[in-house]
């Protein structure tokens, strides 16, 4: 998938990430051990427009398990 936007807030307890395939917006929590990594993977993602391959949590789920490059 191909991010489009990451939405980091301050404030919550997550980052919304939009994606150019899908209208869904999905969320990467901050409280992941690995998330400094996965938000890293997203942006450098973001930044040279190249897709990546992203786990979710459980099905139908929004949450962000992991980011492959």
């Amino acid at each position: 998938m191909t991010v489009a936007h990451i939405r980091e807030q301050t404030q919550g307890d997550a980052v919304e990430v939009m994606f150019l395939e899908s209208a869904r917006f999905y969320r990467l929590l901050k409280s992941k051990p690995d998330f400094s990594a996965l938000l890293e993977r997203l942006r450098a993602a973001r930044q040279k427009g190249e897709p990546v391959e992203i786990a979710i949590a459980s099905p139908g789920s929004d949450l962000i398990g992991d980011v492959k490059s």
